[in-house]
């Protein structure tokens, strides 16, 4: 679980700043149950151009430096960043990202620093009884431990291996240090730490998504099959049945015999060629009986849904971060807060899974059916100041009203700021002023 996620010198963002997860609010417990220790679903707000990606991400690439460091870097290349481009100065400065997890009801802060050339810092350290413990601290080639590290001459040789551009977290889960064994009385501070950055999904476009229903175990298949139209039916776009056929060698006769002569004919076109690759197929209801249409031939809404439903079914299974940029492109309002509300939920969520968007939908600030989309402490902005520099900041910075708080009116007429500073009369001269195209002089080129 993220407790806060504080990073500085990536791309739009300048100056360090913190995402933080802490709830500020108590009344989202029961009298009967303990106060959430973060909240399960964030949600960043900002004008195009704010910074609200560069936030998310941040954080995806903390997690993609830890995944992938130790061999995703040619020696002697350096390392692959995008800093504040638009001061020099800062393009030469260190990079730095720092997380605070829960995990297994133990705080860690995991973090680094990076410029160009080289990892220049990298640390973990624990909470297991309140108070930090060191696990590992690493100052350039430098490596100090903790004095209750398991294993220390393991870890030392593996330091030795660690190259410049790689983190040290990345090299000891690639070698195997880590057990995965969960024993309280034995922690492992960086296979958990791992393990969590490992498991955060980032929901970029359909292919992963799709995947789910074809790239795994036949049983595990089938339950991605059944969870896709159970998705697909709830949403009412149109879908009753979801088709995989994965090996074209098979018999779908029940397909066959029961449905029309123009569905026949596209399941044996599918069928047609030996060893092709299995095909994704939606049965629509029709004027004479259902029909068979390929993942092209759906709406990009529906493509979303099942993209970002899946996704959030592995998310919710395994008690993983969940990151969506733009939540709302194609969706409904009513969709999107219906798949927010999944994360909000101790029955669909019972692993504290978290969800964390942006989104430019400011209907997502106020209420279906009566109660909150989300909460104030899970609201935040992104804003850009004069010199080009985002920066982020929570609704709970803003007093809410007495009389009551309309947040999507008050957002939309700038009172949160992180709105667009738009010209009226400048828009409007630069869409009328006529475009003049000088037409080629045939005459002259022939010469």
């Amino acid at each position: 679980m993220l407790l806060s996620f504080r990073f500085a010198n990536h791309r739009s963002f300048r100056d360090e700043h913190q995402l933080n997860l802490t709830p500020v609010y108590g009344d989202g417990a029961s009298a009967d149950e303990p106060a959430p220790q973060a909240v399960q679903v964030v949600g960043i707000f900002g004008a195009n151009a704010s910074g609200k990606s560069n936030c998310l991400g941040a954080l995806a690439f903390m997690r993609q430096t830890v995944v992938e460091s130790d061999r995703a870097v040619e020696p002697g290349l350096g390392l692959h960043r995008e800093p504040f481009g638009l001061d020099p100065e800062f393009a030469t400065q260190p990079s730095r990202y720092v997380v605070d997890l829960l995990l297994g009801g133990v705080r860690h802060t995991y973090g680094f620093t990076i410029d160009d050339d080289r990892v220049l810092e990298e640390w973990l350290y624990h909470y297991p009884v309140g108070r930090r413990r060191r696990v590992f601290e690493r100052d350039g080639d430098t490596f100090s431990w903790g004095e209750e590290t398991g294993r220390r001459n393991d870890l030392e040789q593996i330091a030795g291996i660690t190259a410049p551009t790689a983190l040290f977290l990345s090299t000891v889960a690639r070698f195997g240090h880590s057990r995965p064994q969960s024993d309280p009385a034995d922690p492992q501070p960086l296979h958990d730490t791992y393990r969590w950055f490992y498991l955060m999904g980032q929901v970029t476009d359909p292919t992963p998504g799709l995947s789910a229903l074809i790239r795994i175990g036949q049983s595990d298949a089938d339950e991605a099959r059944r969870l896709a139209v159970d998705l697909l039916q709830a949403a009412d776009v149109g879908v009753v049945d979801v088709v995989v056929l994965s090996d074209p060698a098979d018999d779908h006769s029940a397909w066959a015999e029961s449905s029309t002569q123009g569905m026949r004919a596209r399941v044996k076109k599918a069928m047609a060629g030996a060893r092709r690759p299995p095909v994704i197929l939606f049965a629509h209801q029709g004027p004479h009986g259902l029909a068979l249409l390929d993942l092209q031939n759906q709406s990009t809404g529906t493509q979303r849904l099942l993209t970002l439903g899946l996704h959030a079914a592995t998310m919710l299974r395994t008690g993983a971060t969940m990151l969506i940029d733009e939540i709302d492109a194609s969706l409904h309002p009513v969709l999107t807060a219906k798949l927010v509300s999944l994360f909000r939920s101790p029955q669909a969520n019972p692993l504290g899974s978290q969800l964390i968007f942006t989104s430019h939908d400011a209907a997502l600030l106020g209420t279906l059916d009566g109660e909150e989309i989300l909460r104030r402490d899970e609201i935040w902005f992104v804003e850009k100041d004069d010199e080009g520099a985002s920066s982020l900041y929570p609704l709970t910075d803003f007093k809410p009203r007495k009389e009551g708080e309309n947040r999507q009116r008050r957002y939309l007429n700038g009172n949160y700021g992180a709105v667009p500073n738009l010209s009226t009369d400048l828009f409007e001269q630069a869409l009328a002023k006529p475009l003049h195209f000088r037409r080629p002089d045939h005459r002259r080129a022939t010469r």
